[in-house]
């Protein structure tokens, strides 16, 4: 199968270069999510593919395919995650063996410390892509990440395709005013509550919270169990009962992708108290955009916090 996969990527490898005849750039995301951003950015001159698009595969623990390296070997455009987020990506690109550029969502946060994550997970392009102890990887969730990523694709992709260099940036300009809306919608909610106590069982959506001026009063015990696919200690259990019953808790947000007993308990008794409840992904629901999908997001929340 790896003799197959060479040949084929061999096969692929001397057509037209990319951006230019009648082929688009094709463009390779760990998800949906940034192949929706990249496809927003390039237009007509991108073909962008998702490794993961369904609700149903976890990032954590995808196992990824033959084809899935082929897939790879064939980007002129690598997206990830990183973080420790999406680690097969790194697999697939060292296994596929592409020199096509990668570029990393979480080293476009002004959070990211670099640098600093564990020893075991630096390759050999001098990025760090192993999980970085207090950082949220999650930044899809924060618009203003996804607006430098998006001038980060513009820049790849006009690389790739001078010709169509203005079209990528009258592409990025207009996403990027679409995360000037969500920043407004979410400076809204923190005029409004600002402060307001959420708890939030996995710390996917925490950068929406954050930024949205929320207080997250969750036990990082167990927000972390949950995100590791661990069971939840019987006293961080119980902390975590006493801040549903002591009436504080304004809204209960859940991942709907990642959980199990403990989080149903928090979620069944939160719907007893009469605490709105939220369900927020990790990948882009069908049909929808980067940009509807955080402004529906926020909506939600700015529904549930009235």
């Amino acid at each position: 199968m790896a003799a197959a996969i060479a040949l084929a990527a061999a096969g692929c490898a001397g057509g037209d270069a990319a951006g230019t005849g009648d082929r688009r750039i094709a463009v390779v995301a760990s998800t949906n999510v940034y192949a929706q951003i990249a496809q927003a950015i390039g237009g007509d001159a991108v073909d962008a593919t998702a490794i993961i698009s369904k609700a149903s595969q976890d990032p954590h623990e995808f196992e990824p395919s033959a084809r899935d390296q082929l897939t790879v070997s064939r980007a002129d455009l690598i997206i990830e995650n990183g973080g420790g987020y999406d680690a097969f990506m790194d697999q697939l690109v060292e296994a596929s063996g592409t020199t096509a550029p990668v570029l990393t969502a979480v080293e476009f946060s002004h959070d990211w410390p670099g640098g600093s994550a564990h020893d075991d997970s630096e390759d050999g392009d001098g990025h760090d892509h192993g999980h970085v102890d207090g950082f949220n990887e999650h930044v899809w969730y924060d618009p203003a990440t996804m607006g430098e990523l998006a001038a980060g694709i513009a820049s790849q992709l006009e690389v790739l395709s001078p010709d169509d260099a203005a079209t990528f940036t009258a592409n990025v300009e207009t996403f990027r005013a679409g995360i000037a809306d969500l920043e407004n919608r979410l400076a809204d909610i923190d005029a409004a509550h600002a402060v307001a106590p959420v708890f939030v069982t996995e710390p996917a959506p925490l950068p929406l919270v954050d930024a949205a001026g929320l207080h997250d009063v969750t036990p990082p015990a167990f927000s972390e169990a949950v995100e590791e696919g661990q069971d939840v200690a019987p006293a961080t259990l119980l902390e975590a009962m006493r801040l549903l019953e002591s009436g504080d808790v304004q809204v209960v947000i859940a991942n709907a992708q990642t959980g199990g007993a403990e989080t149903t308990q928090i979620i069944e008794e939160a719907q007893t108290r009469g605490i709105p409840v939220l369900e927020f992904t990790e990948t882009l629901p069908a049909d929808t955009t980067y940009l509807e999908w955080m402004a529906q997001n926020i909506d939600a929340l700015r529904s549930a916090l009235q």
